[in-house]
Parts: C-alpha cells; sequence; structure tokens
C-alpha cells in the first residue's frame, strides 16, 4: 500500500480502545518527528510524551474534557514551544553543530551563529509564535507517519492551554503548549467518523497553477 493510500484512509478519529500500539511503531512515529525540518534547523520545541494513565486522566478531566480520545489513546503527544529563545538554547544547538559536522569552517559557523542571534532580539511573543510554526511542521510528519505506520491518530488544539501548561509545569521549563497528538487505534463500535468519507477540495480547487 502506497502513502498516499494510507493517507487517504486516514482520518481524526474521534474514539480511540485504549489498546497499546507496538513499541516499533511508537518509536518510527517518534523518529519521523525528530527528523522534520525547522527554520534554521533549530527544533525550538519540546516533545513530552504522555504514557501514563493517570496524567492522561487527569489532562483529560481538567485541560480537555471535550477530547475523549486522550484517555484511550496510546500516547499522547504534547507540542511545547519555546517561549522565549536564549542563549542557552543556541549554545546547545551550536555545540550540536559542531560535534555533528567537524568539518565546517570556524569562521561560516561564526557567522551562521551571528545571524541566528537575531532571534535573541525578538519578544517573546514573536519567539513562541515562531516556534509554534516549527512545531506545526513536525506535527504533520507525525501525522503522515502513523499513517504510514497504520496507527490511527487525532491532532487536538481543542484544550486549555494555561492548565495543561501548569499541569505539566510548562512555563518553570521556558516552555508553553502549542497542541496535542493522540496516537493509537480506533474504536470501530463508537467511532463515527471512522466510516465516513473524507470530506477534501478537489485538486482543481486546491491548486492554482502559475
Amino acid at each position: 500500500m502506497t502513502l498516499i493510500t494510507k493517507l487517504s484512509k486516514r482520518y481524526a478519529s474521534k474514539q480511540m480502545n485504549g489498546k497499546k500500539l507496538p513499541q516499533d511503531k511508537v518509536d518510527n512515529i517518534l523518529e519521523a518527528i525528530r527528523l522534520a525540518p525547522t527554520s534554521m534547523g533549530l527544533q525550538p520545541f519540546k516533545i513530552l510524551v504522555v504514557e501514563s494513565q493517570e496524567l492522561k486522566n487527569k489532562i483529560f478531566e481538567v485541560a480537555a474534557p471535550g477530547q475523549p480520545q486522550i484517555p484511550n489513546a496510546s500516547q499522547v503527544l504534547v507540542f511545547a514551544c519555546y517561549r522565549k529563545v536564549t542563549d542557552e538554547i543556541l549554545d546547545n544547538y551550536f555545540d550540536l553543530i559542531n560535534k555533528t559536522r567537524p568539518m565546517l569552517a570556524k569562521e561560516k559557523v561564526a557567522a551562521y551563529r551571528n545571524m541566528m542571534n537575531g532571534l535573541l532580539n525578538k519578544t517573546a511573543d514573536e519567539n513562541f509564535q515562531w516556534a509554534a510554526r516549527q512545531a506545526y511542521i513536525a506535527l504533520g510528519f507525525g501525522l503522515a507517519a502513523a499513517a504510514e505506520q497504520e496507527v490511527d491518530s487525532v491532532p487536538i488544539e481543542g484544550y486549555n492551554p494555561g492548565v495543561l501548561d501548569k499541569l505539566l509545569n510548562l512555563s518553570e521549563r521556558n516552555l508553553g503548549s502549542v497542541c496535542m497528538l493522540a496516537i493509537g487505534y480506533r474504536n470501530e463500535e463508537t467511532d463515527y467518523n471512522a466510516r465516513l468519507p473524507k470530506v477534501r477540495k478537489s485538486t482543481q480547487d486546491l491548486f492554482e497553477l502559475l
């Protein structure tokens, strides 16, 4: 089955059955997210992988009561972005660059760092909004990887970010949640979305050749 065929079969699962995913499928989804491109390669976010049933129940209870997928998902991934880009974040990134690409000329690396220092002059809100856009690229990779692994998934924005951030102590870590991704297996009996045809614009309506 091709990736396009698998994507045509995926949908936003509204009810999950609580079964655990094989670890290799979870690992493949996480690896796809890790490999997703981001602006300047910084990956300005953390992914919190929630497996604890107690914590999933708590998230559902206090932060996302309208999302019944959460307690019955195998894992819930919380995409949390840096609220402010700091010198420490950039230092760690350039340590990784120097370790991974020792063949690069020091002058070239220094010039790249000087360019990225512009992030330090942005406001916290500008940093956070920029980081959120990068996180959504990674979210898209996660959704595609889940489809490729024949795993059901649903992106979740309908929650109270202030409550979730407090529950997970994100603000203390210079982080703020922007979305979640629940992965698992659909409940064939109660998930009404499973039997509905996919609604998408036609190729002609969506794409415009210039």
